[in-house]
Formats: structure tokens, sequence, C-alpha cells
């Protein structure tokens, strides 16, 4: 079993707790504006790995991921990928690793996807605009799927921290934030809830690749915009 792999980062520190091995996983099905790896986006793109590989890489860092930290599945989008995370996690769970996946959760709720969030400690959730119109024009996908899945998720004593990229114009509407905030908090298993600024540092991937830059002239998010978000959401 091989998948397609994009990189890896051996001492990642903001992708779950503690110090983690992130593996940054090929193809994304979500078209999203800000998105700052453009290049991620190709299903046939990076490099294929085998299973065994892998494992290999990760066992090399065990000594220094454990025991506060682990593995971290990022993307692109883990979730096309689901029968080979199955068959990863399987293995790290006999090797008391723990395990991570940094998802957009805009999936049907197969049996396959059921399997594999069983074996995934943790899921950082991104949760791209809970507003539906906005969702589909900022990402190509509605948010009804990823709500779902947070709904799956926290009914199944999954701990969840919740990710949404604050695009000024778009993503910090009071109101969205409102629905958002009320939402989370229906939720069981919510842990952090994290707000990540925009900024256009990727518009030059966007450029190499020939494509239009969807965000041009957009301004980035201030550190005093992720407070007034963060004030809504924590009232």
């Amino acid at each position: 079993m091989k998948a397609r792999i994009h990189s890896f980062e051996s001492l990642g520190a903001v992708d779950g707790p503690g110090v983690r091995f992130v593996i940054f996983m090929q193809g994304c099905s979500l078209k999203c504006k800000y998105c700052q790896n453009r290049d991620t986006w190709d299903l046939h793109g990076g490099s294929t790995y085998s299973l065994e590989e892998i494992v290999s890489k990760v066992l090399r860092y065990q000594n220094y991921i454990m025991p506060n930290g682990g593995v971290t599945i990022s993307g692109g989008e883990p979730l096309l990928q689901t029968p080979f995370l199955i068959e990863l996690f399987t293995i790290l769970k006999k090797h008391h690793i723990h395990t991570c996946i940094d998802t957009s959760g805009s999936f049907d709720l197969t049996e396959d996807i059921k399997k594999l969030i069983d074996l995934t400690d943790l899921f950082l959730l991104d949760i791209k605009c809970i507003n539906d119109k906005k969702c589909m024009d900022l990402t190509g996908i509605s948010s009804k799927k990823e709500l779902a899945f947070a709904q799956y998720l926290s009914d199944h004593h999954k701990p969840l921290w919740i990710r949404q990229v604050l695009v000024p114009g778009i993503t910090d509407d009071p109101q969205d934030l409102l629905q958002l905030r009320d939402f989370i908090s229906s939720l069981k298993t919510v842990e952090k809830i994290e707000i990540l600024p925009y900024h256009d540092l990727g518009k030059f991937k966007w450029e190499q690749l020939g494509c239009q830059y969807p965000l041009e002239g957009y301004k980035t998010a201030t550190k005093e915009d992720v407070e007034k978000a963060k004030a809504i959401l924590q009232h």
C-alpha cells in the first residue's frame, strides 16, 4: 500500500499537542481561495511512499515525539487517502503513538472513515465558514458535511480542536461568528478554538503554477481582527 505525500515536518509544534511528526498528504477536494499550499491540490502530484517507508520515518523520531507529542496528518486533505491512513494508524497505535488528523471533514461518514475516526486520538477540524453560501463561494463545497462530521466526532467522544481562518470581509461577519459560537457550544468534546489570521504568504505558489490568486486585494487579518473574533466566540 502506497500514499501520495507532499512533504514531512519532523518536529512540528503547532499541529496538535507536544512535538509532532507531521505528514502533509498530497491532493485536496476543496478549492479554498485563501489556500497557502496551492501545490498540494493535484491528486497526482507529490511523491509516492510505501507504508513501511513512512512508519520507518516516524519511528526514527519516536524518542522526540513521545510521550507528549505524536503524529499529525495534514495536507492537502488527508481523508482522500483514508484506506492508507487506517493501515498507518493501526501500526502507530501498536507503538502507543498519539494520532491526529487536520481535516476539513467535508466527507460522507463512510465505514472506512468511521474506522479511521476510531483510530484517531484528536481531530483538528477546519470549519471554513458556517455560512453555507459563503462556504460554497470560498471553498467550492457546502459547510453541511463538515458540521455533520463535527457532530459525529462529538457524539463519539472524539477530542476536537476547532480551527477557522479569519479572512477580513468574508469570515469575520459577527452574525456568522455568533452562529459558529452556538454550534461549537452544542458540541461536547471541543478542547480548543483556534482563529488563524489570513495572510497571503502562499500567493507565490499560485503564481508559480500559473494560477490567479483569488483574494488579490483582500487585507490580511491583524491581531486586533483575531481578538475581536475570539471575543465573540468566547462570550
